[in-house]
C-alpha cells in the first residue's frame, strides 16, 4: 500500500497520484456562504417517532374508533354514568401519548450522545462536528471504524478499504483511491483517508437510507404480532356477536328505543380489549425509560424484548470482556537481535499509523518514537489480515520493511518461536510477533519468508464487572460463547479467569458445513482466529439450530454479525459502524448492563401476558353473554355503566399496577397459545355463571325495577368470578399483590353500600335470597376456574 501525500490530484489520462500541497479543507468564509445557501446536512436524526405520529398511532386506531362511535351514541342516548366508558378511553390514549412522548425525548437525548462526530478540515485544521453541520465540499478524514455519514469522493488514500455490506450486501472490501465515489452507509475497515462531500441533506443517500431505517420497530416483537393476531379474531368475533345482540334488543324485544341501544352498546363495549394495546406500548416506552437511566439507548423498542428471549450470547472479547486499554509487560528478543534497535523499530512502527488501535497503542505507550526513522511506506493493520507493516528509511540510510501481527499468522508451523508463544497464551497474555519482512508491502504475500525479530507480550486489562455478568447469563440459562479474532488459547484463557469454562476451538479448524459448524458450536465455549464472515457465518449456524441469538462487539469487524444476529449489542465507545447497525447500544461502554435489559425484557413479557389474561377474560365473556342473551331471546344484563365499573375494578387499575411490577419469569415463547388457554376457559366460566345467575333472577324478581334487581346480581356474580381471576393473576402474592386485590374489593362494597353511588351506578341488590345465591354461583365458578386452569396447565404446557 503506497503512501500517498494529502491532497494527492489525478491525472485524468494517468490515474496515478501525483503530489500536491496538502488540501487545507474549507474556510470558515465558505462554511458560512454554503450555510447561507442552504447547503448544509441539516437532516433531522430521528430515533424514534415524531409527536405527531405518537399521537397518530395512539389516538386513530381500530378500537379507538369502534369505541368513540359507541360513545357518540351514548352521550345523546344515555345518561352520563353509561358513557364512562369513553372518557377511560380518553384517558387511557392520553397516558399512552404521554408515555411514549416521554420515551421519545430520553430516545431522543441518548441518541445525540451516541451520535458520530465526523473529523472535518477547516482552514488546515481538523476539527470535530456534529453531522448536521456538515456542508457542501467539506473535507471529511476518515479512518478504521469511522462510517462514511454522506456521500463524497475520495481525495486521499493510505491503504483504505471501505466495507460497503450494509448498501451492496458484497461482504469484501472495496479498495478506494482518489477519485472513487464513497458512499454514506458504508464504513473503513483499514487504512485512513478523507474524502470531499459532493452531497448533503436530503440528497444524500445517507438520507435516503435513514428514511428508509426510520420506522418505527425493525425488531420481530412475539408479543407486538401476538397481540395483533388475537385482535384480528376478535374483530371477527365482535363484528355476527354485535348484529345479532343489536336485532335481538331492538326487534325482538320491543322496549324503549334509548334503553336497547344502552343495553346493546354495554354488550359491545366489553368486547374490545383496547387497553391491552395501550399497556403493552406503555411497558416498552418505561422500559426504555428505565434502561436510559442506566445510560443503554435502545435504538429499536421491541429489542428489550428481544434479548430476554435470548439463549445464546455470543461475546467479543476485546471491548467486551476485556477494556479497550492493554499493557505491554514483556520484550522477547529473537534470533539474536539487538533490544535497542528492536525499540526503534516498534516505536517507528507506532508512529507510521495515524489511528493505532489498542494493540499498537500500547506498543506506542511502551516504545517512543525515533525521530532519525522516516515511514516511506505503510501497511494498516486488517482484522482479515491480522498484521500491519510499514517499510522505513532508517536514520544511517538504509531502507527495512517490518510486520506486526499475530505469530500464527506470520509464523510457518513447527517455528519455535510458536511454543513460546501458546506458553504465554496459556497464561492470557497477548502475544504480537515482530519481524522483517522479504518482501514489497504492496506484494501479494508479504508476509511470506518474513524473519521473526521480537516477540512483543501484551496484558489485557479485565472488565471488573464481567465475571458477574457471566455468572448471571449461567444461571439464567443464557449460553455464553467467546468470539475472537484473538489466538484462541489466550481467549480461553482470559475467559478461565472470568469463570467461563467450556471447550476452546481455533475457529480455522472449524468446519465449513452450516450443519457441522452449528454442531461444533453447541459443544465448545471459546473461539479464537474468528474472520469477520466466520462470525457471520458463526451467527446464521446457531441460529439454524433454533437458537435465538445476541451478538455484542465495537469493532468493524463485528459489524456483520451484529447485523444478522437477532439482537446486536454495540459498545457506546465501538466504532460509528457497529453502533448504527445495533439495536442496543450501551453507551457507559459497561457489559454489566445487559443484565438489566435482560431483566427489562423479561418484565414487559411477564407482565403482560398476565394482563393480557384479564382483558381477554373480559372478551370472551362479553361474547358469550352477548350469543346466550341472543339465543335466550332476553334484554342483556348489563348497562355500559356496569361494565365500565367491573372493567375498571378487575382489569384497568390492577392490569396498569401488575404491567409495571417487578417480574423475573424466564421469557418463554407462544404468547397466544399461553394467553388463550387461560383466557378461553376463564371466560367461558365467568360467562356461563353470571347468565345462570341472571336466568334465576329472572324467575325470583316480579314486577316494577324487577330488570334493575336482575341486573345487580348478575353483576355481583360476575364481579366476584372477575375478582376470583384477578386473584389467579396476581400469583405469586407480595404485600401489594394483596393490598392491590382487597382495595379493589372494597371499592365494589364501598358502591354497593353508598347510597348515591348505588343511584349513580344502578346497582342495589334487593332481598337476601337472590344475593346469596350469587355469592354462591360465584364460589363454584371459583372452584371450577381453579380446577380448569391448573388441569390446563398441566394439559396444555407453554
Amino acid at each position: 500500500m503506497t503512501h500517498i501525500d494529502a491532497g494527492a490530484e489525478l491525472d485524468p489520462v494517468h490515474p496515478v497520484p501525483m503530489p500536491s500541497p496538502p488540501a487545507i479543507g474549507l474556510s470558515t468564509a465558505q462554511v458560512a456562504e454554503r450555510v447561507a445557501r442552504g447547503e448544509v446536512n441539516d437532516v433531522p436524526v430521528r430515533s424514534s417517532r415524531s409527536l405527531s405520529e405518537i399521537a397518530r398511532a395512539n389516538v386513530f386506531t381500530r378500537f379507538n374508533a369502534i369505541i368513540g362511535a359507541l360513545w357518540l351514541v351514548m352521550l345523546f342516548v344515555a345518561p352520563f354514568q353509561d358513557s364512562l366508558f369513553g372518557y377511560v378511553i380518553i384517558a387511557n390514549t392520553g397516558i399512552g401519548i404521554i408515555q411514549e412522548w416521554r420515551a421519545k425525548k430520553t430516545l431522543d437525548s441518548l441518541a445525540v450522545i451516541g451520535e458520530s462526530r465526523p473529523t472535518v478540515r477547516r482552514d488546515g485544521a481538523a476539527v470535530e462536528i456534529g453531522t448536521s453541520e456538515i456542508v457542501l465540499d467539506d473535507l471529511i478524514e476518515i479512518g478504521p471504524g469511522d462510517k462514511v455519514v454522506v456521500d463524497g469522493v475520495c481525495a486521499e488514500a493510505d491503504g483504505l478499504e471501505i466495507d460497503e455490506s450494509l448498501l451492496t450486501g458484497e461482504a469484501d472490501p472495496v479498495v478506494k483511491r482518489p477519485g472513487d465515489k464513497v458512499m454514506s452507509g458504508s464504513f473503513v475497515v483499514a487504512g485512513g483517508g478523507a474524502f470531499k462531500v459532493t452531497r448533503v441533506g436530503r440528497e444524500a443517500y445517507a438520507a435516503q437510507l435513514a428514511e428508509e431505517a426510520s420506522r418505527f420497530t425493525l425488531v420481530h416483537s412475539e408479543l407486538r404480532s401476538g397481540i395483533s393476531t388475537i385482535l384480528k379474531y376478535v374483530t371477527w368475533m365482535m363484528i355476527p356477536t354485535a348484529i345479532g345482540l343489536i336485532i335481538s334488543q331492538l326487534v325482538v324485544k320491543q322496549y324503549g328505543l334509548k334503553d336497547a341501544i344502552a343495553r346493546t352498546v354495554g354488550g359491545i363495549v366489553p368486547m374490545v380489549p383496547e387497553g391491552l394495546v395501550l399497556l403493552t406500548s406503555v411497558a416498552f416506552a418505561i422500559g426504555v425509560i428505565r434502561l436510559g437511566r442506566k445510560q443503554c439507548l435502545v435504538q429499536e423498542l421491541p429489542a428489550i424484548e428481544g434479548l430476554a428471549r435470548v439463549d445464546t450470547v455470543c461475546l467479543d472479547k476485546t471491548g467486551t470482556l476485556t477494556e479497550g486499554g492493554m499493557d505491554v509487560t514483556e520484550l522477547r528478543t529473537l534470533d539474536g537481535h539487538d533490544e535497542t534497535y528492536v525499540r526503534q523499530v516498534l516505536g517507528a512502527l507506532g508512529e507510521s499509523d495515524p489511528r493505532p488501535n489498542a494493540s499498537l497503542q500500547a506498543v506506542i505507550d511502551a516504545f517512543p518514537d525515533t525521530e532519525e526513522w522516516r515511514c516511506t511506506e505503510s501497511l494498516p493493520f486488517s482484522s482479515a489480515r491480522k498484521y500491519s507493516g510499514a517499510s522505513f528509511s532508517e536514520g544511517n540510510g538504509e531502507s527495512s520493511t517490518w510486520l506486526l501481527g499475530a505469530p500464527d499468522v506470520l509464523l510457518t508451523d513447527g517455528d519455535p518461536a510458536l511454543e513460546e508463544t501458546g506458553r504465554l497464551n496459556e497464561e492470557g497474555l497477548r502475544v504480537l510477533l515482530l519481524a522483517r519482512a522479504a518482501r514489497d508491502l504492496d506484494g501479494p504475500d508479504v508476509a511470506k519468508g518474513a524473519r521473526p525479530a521480537a516477540l512483543v507480550v501484551l496484558e489485557q486489562r479485565l472488565r471488573p464487572d464481567a465475571a458477574d455478568t457471566l455468572h448471571y447469563f449461567a444461571e439464567q440459562n443464557v449460553h455464553a460463547k467467546v468470539i475472537s479474532g484473538d489466538n484462541a488459547v489466550s481467549v480461553g484463557a482470559v475467559a478461565g479467569k472470568l469463570g467461563l469454562t467450556g471447550v476452546t476451538v481455533d475457529a480455522r479448524r472449524l468446519p465449513a458445513a452450516k450443519e457441522d459448524m452449528a454442531r461444533a458450536l453447541d459443544e465448545a465455549t471459546v473461539f479464537g482466529r474468528v474472520t469477520p464472515q466466520q462470525k457471520r457465518d458463526m451467527v446464521g449456524a446457531l441460529q439454524s439450530r433454533g437458537h435465538t441469538v445476541a451478538m455484542t462487539g465495537d469493532g468493524v469487524n463485528d459489524v456483520l454479525a451484529l447485523k444478522d444476529a437477532d439482537i446486536g449489542v454495540s459498545m457506546g465507545s465501538g466504532s460509528e459502524a457497529t453502533r448504527a447497525v445495533a439495536q442496543i447500544v450501551l453507551l457507559n461502554n459497561s457489559f454489566a448492563t445487559l443484565p438489566s435489559v435482560v431483566a427489562e425484557g423479561r418484565r414487559v413479557i411477564g407482565n403482560i401476558t398476565r394482563v393480557a389474561t384479564l382483558f381477554l377474560v373480559k372478551t370472551v365473556y362479553s361474547v358469550l353473554l352477548a350469543v346466550l342473551v341472543v339465543c335466550w331471546q332476553v334484554e342483556y344484563p348489563f348497562l355500559p355503566r356496569h361494565l365500565t365499573l367491573l372493567s375498571t375494578l378487575t382489569i384497568g387499575i390492577p392490569a396498569f399496577f401488575l404491567a409495571l411490577a417487578p417480574n423475573k419469569e424466564r421469557a418463554r415463547p407462544h404468547f397466544v397459545r399461553r394467553v388463550m388457554r387461560y383466557s378461553i376457559p376463564g371466560g367461558v366460566v365467568a360467562g356461563v355463571a353470571t347468565f345462570v345467575t341472571y336466568l334465576i333472577a329472572r324467575h325470583h324478581y316480579t314486577g316494577a325495577g324487577s330488570l334493575d334487581a336482575e341486573t345487580s346480581v348478575a353483576t355481583l356474580t360476575l364481579f366476584l368470578i372477575s375478582m376470583w381471576v384477578l386473584a389467579i393473576v396476581a400469583r405469586p402474592y407480595t404485600w401489594w399483590r394483596v393490598v392491590l386485590v382487597a382495595s379493589m374489593g372494597a371499592a365494589f362494597v364501598l358502591v354497593l353500600v353508598v347510597p348515591w353511588l348505588q343511584h349513580f351506578f344502578a346497582l342495589k341488590l334487593v332481598g337476601m335470597q337472590m344475593p346469596w345465591i350469587a355469592v354462591g354461583i360465584a364460589a363454584v365458578a371459583a372452584v371450577a376456574l381453579e380446577f380448569l386452569w391448573r388441569w390446563v396447565g398441566r394439559r396444555f404446557p407453554a
